[in-house]
């Protein structure tokens, strides 16, 4: 393997948006190689990609398309050879991947939990009827209704610094970010935020993962990653997005689930929600650690037959 090693002559490129919590999830998984390879950083290069969910800022994710809005450009790049792997937050990525492409490399899991974030406001039960809260999530903006459908949702993107100067400027009062996110840019401290617990508010599916994505074909790139590689982030992964491939899961989808292991056994809990918040149907369930995208799968299917057709739809 020593031979092919990346070197600054011919480092290894690795694809992201540019966003600054996606170059700070590419910047982690190169010095986790930088450091698993004993090889100096400028092995390896981040390439910046622009996606469409990049350059379309002035609509909804939800009235844009499906999942594939912050990956499509950086697959391509990766299927053409512009890159060499693509370093991806899990929670935008599809279930299936592109021809040729393989998603099975994963670092630990950060904090899954969403974060409320207000400067006015402790928390949901503090927020006045008919307060403004701010998110571009359809699922968040379900599961605020569902709690609180005396609250007035508007629509709320941006990064973690555009999100703050909308609150400052009374856009809203109050919104959503995820722990994950702020604790990977450093900025849990500095931002009014207050981690929500999974009992109040369960996660998107896979929310505080990095995925990395490679060509298939590629058997260096494979060996290359298997150092940084988490299992245990791998299993949790496959419970909750059988669980979304059963549900057939979108952006125009509300739907949360996380899994957990504990004891030498996976747990994991998924719901459903009316885009307005009128309705959330839940399951749970638990099963060995190996059958857990068995699990994923069965309790999506469980949720999508009592639902019936037409449950998303407003």
């Amino acid at each position: 393997m020593t031979r092919d090693l990346p070197t600054p002559a011919q480092p290894l490129r690795i694809g992201t948006r540019g966003s600054p919590l996606a170059l700070a999830q590419a910047n982690e998984t190169r010095e986790l190689l930088a450091r698993a390879w004993d090889l100096p950083f400028e092995a390896f290069e981040v390439v910046i990609i622009r996606t469409t969910g990049d350059r379309v800022i002035d609509r909804p994710l939800s009235q844009i398309g499906g999942k594939g809005l912050f990956t499509k450009e950086i697959e391509e790049s990766l299927s053409a050879g512009g890159i060499d792997i693509a370093v991806h937050s899990m929670k935008d990525m599809p279930v299936e991947q592109p021809a040729g492409l393989v998603l099975d490399g994963y670092l630990e899991r950060e904090d899954p939990r969403d974060a409320f974030v207000s400067l006015a406001h402790a928390a949901i039960p503090d927020l006045p009827e008919g307060t403004v809260v701010g998110t571009s999530s359809l699922r968040r903006k379900s599961q605020i209704l569902a709690r609180r459908p005396d609250l007035r949702v508007v629509e709320f993107r941006g990064n973690v610094q555009t999100r703050l100067q909308k609150l400052e400027d009374k856009v809203a009062e109050a919104t959503f970010l995820a722990m994950a996110g702020l604790n990977r840019l450093g900025m849990s401290g500095e931002v009014p935020a207050r981690a929500i617990s999974e009992d109040e508010m369960l996660p998107a599916i896979a929310q505080g993962a990095i995925g990395i994505e490679r060509r298939g074909a590629d058997t260096r790139v494979a060996a290359l990653l298997e150092p940084i590689h988490h299992e245990e982030t791998a299993r949790r992964l496959a419970c909750e997005r059988a669980f979304l491939a059963a549900l057939d899961g979108s952006c125009q989808t509300p739907i949360a689930g996380l899994a957990e292991i504990a004891e030498g056994r996976l747990r994991f809990r998924g719901e459903i929600l009316r885009p307005d918040g009128s309705e959330v149907l839940l399951e749970s369930g638990e099963a060995a650690i190996a059958d857990g995208a068995a699990l994923g799968h069965e309790l999506g299917e469980t949720l999508r037959r009592i639902a019936g057709p037409g449950f998303f739809t407003l």
